[in-house]
Parts: C-alpha cells; structure tokens; sequence
C-alpha cells in the first residue's frame, strides 16, 4: 500500500525504471528506422521512418499509448531543450543567414503557413466526414423507425 505512494522511495523507483524501459522501446524502434532505411535505401530519413513505425504500431493497437504514455509526456514538456543543438549549429553559419537571411526567413514562413492551412483544411474535412456519418446514421435509424 505504502508504495502507491508518490513520496513513497518505491514509487520512484518503479517511475524510474518505467521510464527507462518506455525510452528504451522508443529508442529501439528509433533504431530500428535508421536500419531499414539503411538497409532498403529509402529517401527517408531514418528518424522519420522511426515515427512512422511507432505510428503503425499505435495505430495498430501492438503497442498501447499508455506503454510509452509517460516518457512521451516528459520528452514533450522539454521539446524546447531538443532545439538548442540546432540553435548552436545555425550559429556556424551565420555568413549564410546574412547574405540569404530574407531568403531563408520567406521560405520558413511560407512554408509553415502552408503547413498550418493543409492541417487546418484536413481537420475541417474530417469533422465534415464524421458530421455527415453521424446524420447518415441518424437518417438511417430513423428510416428504420418508420418501418
């Protein structure tokens, strides 16, 4: 009883090990991206093809969200810390940026803008598609009430 305990040192332990095991997984299947890409020669980059794996994973039900559940969660709330490599290596570059930076700023916007509209479009669309099941059902049971 003790150990359901947040404060409890076996919780913590168990929270520990829990989060080691999920990174773990996460890391496997990482890994396992980086691979097949490698060994099929895929124009994808191997990282992507990781996502894409756990996404046929989750979405296949083999892997449950709540196995991953909580690394996730702690890897999302430090996202910003991901970015400071990337920060520090754009500083190597720094000539570039002034000579192209107008160049390099447009593209991100546009690129981004593109982005947030073709989500925006594709959410629109699938709330349009549920709405419209959702009233051919109720058409249905109501055709089926009449009988």
């Amino acid at each position: 009883m003790a150990s359901s305990d947040p404060s409890h040192p076996d919780h913590a332990l168990r929270k520990l090990v829990l989060i080691s095991a999920q990174l773990g997984a996460l890391i496997a299947i990482n890994k396992a991206g980086y691979l097949a890409a490698t060994a099929l020669h895929l124009p994808l980059p191997g990282n992507l093809v990781g996502m894409l794996f756990l996404f046929a994973l989750l979405r296949s039900g083999l892997i449950p969200q709540a196995w991953i559940e909580e690394t996730s969660s702690i890897l999302t709330r430090h996202l910003a810390f991901f970015f400071i490599p990337i920060t520090v290596g754009l500083m190597s570059y720094s000539r570039l940026l002034v000579d192209s930076g107008v160049a390099v700023i447009g593209t991100l916007l546009s690129s981004a803008a593109i982005g947030i509209c073709a989500s925006g479009f594709l959410a629109q669309a699938l709330v349009h598609r549920r709405e419209d099941r959702r009233g051919q059902e109720a058409r249905l049971m109501l055709q089926k009430e009449d009988r």
